[in-house]
């Protein structure tokens, strides 16, 4: 027998970036752009990737670690203002397993100096999933690796 178990957890995660919403914004929901950037695990093999992105819509990250273990993010947008919000509600699963159901709220505010971008996740983890952090650990590296698109994309051309 399965023991049923929901543990909460709670995380924001704040950037200043130095770009305009606008471009922000566009890394988000430009299937092209958010694929480069929306992943914590660049050695794992992508599987299947959609981008459907307007309220309503799904977003689809499924990829597979070293040992061929399946990680599935699969996604519903609730609520899209350009250039100021995204909310979106999503699930994970290993494998066929599903360890997580989640609610999201990523914020854009114009800074002087470009973009305040504040990002909440409110967390279940299910049935006895032990998350220990890992989860802050892999939005934290995909973060990273949206300001690291930008400054590429950012920068001159050669």
């Amino acid at each position: 027998m399965t023991t049923r178990s929901a543990e909460h957890a709670t995380f924001i995660i704040e950037r200043r970036l130095k770009v305009p919403i606008a471009r922000v914004f566009r890394a988000w929901s430009t299937p092209e752009a958010k694929r480069q950037w929306f992943a914590c695990h660049g050695e794992w093999v992508q599987l299947d990737y959609r981008l459907d992105f307007r309220p309503g819509g799904t977003e689809r990250n499924h990829v597979a670690d070293t040992d061929g273990l399946l990680h599935a993010y699969d996604a519903h947008y609730i609520d899209i203002v350009p250039d100021a919000r995204i909310i979106y509600a999503y699930e994970m699963k290993l494998g066929q397993t599903r360890i997580s159901a989640s609610l999201a709220t990523v914020a854009f505010e114009a800074e002087p100096a470009g973009t305040r971008m504040v990002f909440t996740e409110q967390a279940v983890f299910l049935d006895g999933y032990a998350d220990n952090g890992a989860r802050l650990q892999g939005t934290q590296i995909g973060l990273d690796n949206l300001e690291l698109f930008l400054e590429r994309e950012a920068g001159p051309i050669h």
